[in-house]
Formats: C-alpha cells, structure tokens, sequence
C-alpha cells in the first residue's frame, strides 16, 4: 500500500504559482527550472520548491535530466499522438455518458457555452479554437455533464494539464477554429438529444481531426 505526501502550504503556494506560468507560457518549453532562484522569486525554501517540481514531473508538465535539473517539458511528436490516442477514447466515453445522463439543465448549459465559443470564433474566424479554460471550455463541460468522477479527474488531472500544455506549445492552428466549432456542435446536438452511440462516435471524429491538424503542424514547424 503507498502513501501521498501532503503537501506543505508553502509548497502547495509555489506549486499553484509554477503550474500556472508553464500552462500559460510565461516559462517557456524547455526552460531550466533551478530550485534556488525559484525559491528566491517565490520568497519560499528551496525544500516547497522542489516538492512542487516533484509534483509537476507527476503531472507531465517538468523533466529532470541528470546533472542538469528540472525543465519545462517539450512535448514531441510521439508525446502528441500518445496523449490523443488516449484522450480519443476517454473522451468518446465522457461524451456517451453525458448523452446519458443529461439533464435539462445541462443542456442550457452546453447551448450557452457554445454560443460564447460561437462568437469568440466569429470574432476571428481564421484562428485557433483557444478556449478560456474551466467549465466554459467544451470538453470539460462534457467530463462533468458524464457523471463519472473519476473519469472527469482522468481527464482534468495529467492529460489534462499535458494537453494544454500541448496546445500552448503550438497555438498557431491556423482555420482550425470554425470547423472545430462545428464538430463541437454536432457533437453537443448529439449529446442533447440522447444519442450517446453518436456523441461518442463524432467525439472520436473529433479527436482525429485534431490530432491530424497538430501533427501537420508540428511536421512543418520541423521543415527549413
């Protein structure tokens, strides 16, 4: 049987502070992370510190090499289609099982995000799909309307946290955000009548189209 160590209120501090300067880019892919000026910046011993860098390699967000420390993590190519083989299938469950089990409140709640997503993307409609995050964000709204706790947490927690690492690393999709729009949509339609062998079906539709559109930019970002 193990054990969770729990965390000190300083570390949970720092590690609140650092997770959210990688998620959002302020610390860049590959950047070293040294215990010591961390601690400084922080106004926190370097012992909260490497207990939140311990934390955030858990959560695939920081590497440690040998002899040179911990750094925010590079996603490659092979990170990328390993995180969406198994976001297709989580996801593809989470939206069966909202087609299930929503209620009628779920429904005006789906309605609603996506008509603010539906002006964010007419706003600029030859941009990426880049959500605000939380219960507005189509995806995690799916995972809470599921029902299943631990699969909302799967999601939430880890793969979560990679794939939108995943997507500050390469933001720039260009037009991929109206037709992600209308996939999200015939997805919500599905799921609002019920549906669920559809929702779950178009949900994977989904996910492919996404991981084609990455992987075709994480192979030009490599050419000359």
């Amino acid at each position: 049987m193990f054990t969770i160590k729990a965390q000190t209120p300083s570390g949970t501090t720092a590690l609140a502070q650092l997770q959210k300067e990688i998620l959002s880019g302020d610390l860049a892919p590959g950047e070293h992370l040294a215990e010591i000026a961390i601690a400084e910046r922080l106004d926190v011993s370097r012992g909260p510190v490497r207990e939140a860098l311990r934390r955030l390699a858990e959560q695939g967000l920081v590497t440690f090499t040998p002899y040179v420390g911990a750094k925010v993590r590079e996603l490659s190519a092979s990170d990328a289609r390993a995180l969406y083989e198994v976001r297709e299938a989580l996801e593809a469950e989470a939206a069966r099982l909202a087609a299930l089990r929503i209620d009628e409140a779920g429904r005006e709640e789906l309605r609603a995000t996506l008509s603010g997503h539906a002006r964010a993307v007419a706003a600029h409609p030859a941009g990426a799909y880049l959500q605000g995050g939380g219960d507005a964000d189509f995806h995690d709204l799916l995972a809470r309307l599921c029902g299943n706790p631990v699969l909302r947490h799967t999601l939430a927690e880890g793969l979560g946290l990679q794939l939108v690492l995943l997507r500050r690393q390469h933001r720039k999709v260009e037009g991929r955000g109206r037709i992600a729009l209308l996939e999200h949509e015939r997805i919500a339609e599905a799921v609002i009548e019920g549906d669920a062998e559809l929702a779950g079906i178009l949900m994977r539709r989904h996910i492919r189209a996404s991981r084609a559109s990455l992987e075709s930019q994480i192979e030009g970002e490599g050419k000359p």
